[in-house]
């Protein structure tokens, strides 16, 4: 099976994050269309960027004139780091447009806080 080019893999994620995020509301959508598409091309430049730094690693060989040879990081890891964490600023975003909770909702009580608190006293 072909791998998909690094354009369709872009457009699916796109696609994905649309469907994540159809509920906003049409103004909410004009500012978020483009987040979309930046975050959809990040996400696929980290994907990318992670299968060369497992294969080739974070750092490299590198030696400067008569000095001793050492390891030196490679720039793929410094862009990929970057990157990432730009995608997830934009995700944050992103999930910051979404309909908040009512104030008085709650969430279903699940007996986690209650097993925390009955442990830390006993």
């Amino acid at each position: 099976m072909p791998k998909k080019s690094k354009k369709n893999r872009i457009a699916a994620e796109q696609a994905r994050l649309l469907a994540l995020y159809d509920s906003l509301t049409p103004e909410k959508m004009a500012l978020a269309i483009g987040m979309i598409e930046r975050a959809a091309f990040m996400r696929v430049e980290c994907e990318d960027l992670e299968l060369d730094l497992q294969k080739k690693g974070w750092t490299e060989p590198f030696q400067q004139g008569n000095q001793e040879p050492y390891d030196r990081a490679r720039p793929q890891g410094q862009t990929y780091q970057q990157l990432n964490g730009n995608y997830q600023k934009i995700i944050k975003l992103l999930d910051s447009l979404l309909p908040q909770p009512a104030p008085g909702s709650q969430v279903k009580d699940d007996g986690f806080d209650a097993f925390v608190n009955g442990r830390d006293e006993a």
